[in-house]
């Protein structure tokens, strides 16, 4: 998975989302988020949490916020990349080292996450669908992920 360089994401607003993916901050989560995107597990998956000004949360194939993929959780690979808007970072517990298949991306600065959760991308372009997004904690209508692909 090396050579993957971005994941598109075609989401339910009608669009897609072009994320470059950072392998030089995160080789591991870069190479889980593209592994799982390549294996069809993002695909139909909700944005289960979207708070305007914050992020917008997804990955998980249960749509509750609580569900990951099969695999084990990754261990941290915090960086000072900051967490600004279109940055895109995983999502975890209260354990540094409990991030999955879940993940989030900013819609403004949130800066207070920097060097906590570990940055894998950056949206290049598409940003507007992630903004269409429903939004809500959970979402009551959420949108989703049609397809996601790498590239």
């Amino acid at each position: 998975m090396a050579d993957a360089s971005t994941l598109t994401l075609t989401l339910s607003t009608g669009g897609d989302v072009v994320i470059k993916l950072r392998p030089d901050l995160a080789p591991a989560h870069v190479e889980r988020i593209a592994s799982l995107a390549k294996d069809g597990f993002y695909d139909g998956v909700v944005f289960h949490r979207v708070i305007p000004g914050f992020m917008a949360q997804g990955g998980d194939p249960t749509g509750t916020g609580m569900g990951g993929s099969d695999l084990p959780d990754l261990k941290a690979e915090f960086s000072a990349e900051p967490h600004v808007r279109g940055t895109c970072s995983m999502a975890r517990a209260q354990n540094p080292n409990s991030a999955n298949s879940q993940f989030f991306i900013c819609f403004d600065d949130a800066r207070f996450l920097d060097k906590q959760y570990t940055v894998w991308g950056k949206v290049e372009s598409g940003m507007e669908h992630v903004d269409a997004l429903p939004t809500g904690e959970p979402v009551a209508d959420p949108g989703k992920i049609v397809k996601a692909t790498v590239a």
